[in-house]
């Protein structure tokens, strides 16, 4: 019986392939009995270098602004309100007249004590001759002391009488004057509490109106004893400098984040801290002359804590974490191989990080290229070009430090 045609094909096909995987092995095994394998490229990362510059500090702080000066208008006497002689929500003058109460009955009190004093005046003129008369008849006895007594006595009762009611008087015209209701301080008045033909009483609670100085204004801002601590070991350390005359002026960010247009002087820093707080408060004084600020409005002040000579900064993308959450960075050391190197970091200064310590002056610090690579492993080195550098905006903690400051 003969094989089929099928069969001495399918053989055919089998030693073919089998030949084929011998030529394929020994090929294999030749290669690798050649050349050995190349290297493996060594990584190229970008470093920033190390140079300590001058910075200030900054820190901004929530704040809330104050009338400069308030007044409560109340009135001084008891009686109606004739008229209401202001607009509400004006611009008022000190001295300006803001209400008048009907002075009819302080105007008669006034009339009847200078009556009074008129009427006393016009009786001392007699009097006074008849003690005088008394006192020369009194040598020859023709009148005696008692009489000459009674006539003195009767000339300083009126006197006396003479200067009571001048004193009503000048009471009288005080109280008089009160009827016409001033202000006591410019500023802008809010609205009135009171009506005309509303019944007002002497010192009443309840004020007719209230004026505000808003220019200049304050800026109350509560600082945490945390920070004066912070910063205190920071100036006794030497690491800050607080001189220069702009040490006491103060920005402003409004609520939409705008900056104000005036800087503010730094007046007073409380000495009593809030319990409830843990903190203290420092007053700055801002110039409102457009009116912008009004009192009650929330704010952010951005307050000069002093001057770090030897600042050092990295760009954040420099600085990760290690599992426990410390910052850590790679830097490339002198022999071309790459350290870890663990930081204290102080604050963010715009796409910085501050280093308070960890790194030294021309240390490498690899910026780019950190996932490729190892502590102990060589590098190639390379200067980091930055896409685009910011300066530190208004409130971000820092600001290169002017010859001026």
């Amino acid at each position: 019986m003969q094989p089929s045609k099928s069969g001495y094909e399918s053989r055919a096909w089998s030693a073919a392939f089998a030949a084929l995987a011998s030529l394929l092995l020994v090929g294999g095994c030749q290669n690798m009995q050649g050349k050995p394998a190349a290297p493996p490229p060594i990584p190229e990362v970008a470093v920033v270098t190390v140079r300590p510059e001058p910075v200030e500090l900054t820190t901004e702080l929530p704040g809330r602004t104050s009338a400069y000066r308030i007044a409560e208008i109340r009135p001084q006497v008891n009686g109606i309100v004739l008229k209401r002689m202001f607009n509400e929500g004006a611009d008022v003058k000190a001295g300006e007249v803001l209400y008048q109460i009907d002075p009819a009955p302080f105007q008669a009190v006034l009339e009847n004590a200078d009556a009074a004093v008129a009427k006393s005046e016009a009786n001392l003129s007699a009097i006074r001759s008849r003690a005088e008369r008394f006192k020369e008849l009194l040598p020859d006895k023709a009148v005696s002391q008692q009489d000459y007594e009674d006539a003195a006595a009767a000339q300083k009762l009126t006197e006396a009488d003479i200067e009571s009611w001048k004193a009503m008087a000048r009471t009288a015209r005080i109280n008089l004057g009160y009827t016409r209701v001033t202000a006591p301080i410019s500023g802008r008045i809010g609205r009135s509490n009171v009506t005309d033909g509303a019944l007002v009483t002497a010192h009443q609670p309840l004020a007719l109106a209230t004026i505000q100085q808003m220019d200049p204004i304050y800026v109350d801002v509560p600082q945490s004893t945390t920070e004066l601590l912070r910063l205190k070991r920071s100036l006794e350390g030497g690491r800050l400098n607080q001189g220069g005359a702009n040490q006491k002026k103060v920005r402003l960010l409004l609520e939409d984040g705008t900056p104000y247009f005036k800087e503010g002087t730094l007046q007073f820093q409380d000495v009593t801290v809030d319990p409830t707080t843990g903190s203290v408060i420092l007053r700055v004084v801002f110039p409102n002359p457009q009116g912008v600020l009004l009192p009650g409005m929330f704010v952010r002040a951005v307050v000069r804590e002093g001057i770090n000579e030897q600042a050092i900064l990295i760009p954040q993308q420099a600085v990760s974490r290690d599992p426990k959450g410390n910052p850590v960075a790679l830097i490339v050391d002198a022999g071309g191989k790459v350290q870890q190197r663990m930081l204290v970091l102080d604050r963010a200064i715009g796409d910085k990080w501050l280093v308070s310590s960890g790194l030294a002056s021309g240390d490498r610090v690899i910026a780019e290229g950190m996932q490729k690579a190892r502590p102990g492993e060589s590098v190639k080195v390379v200067p980091f070009a930055a896409m685009g550098k910011e300066g530190a905006k208004p409130g971000s903690g820092a600001r290169p430090a002017s010859k001026s400051d």
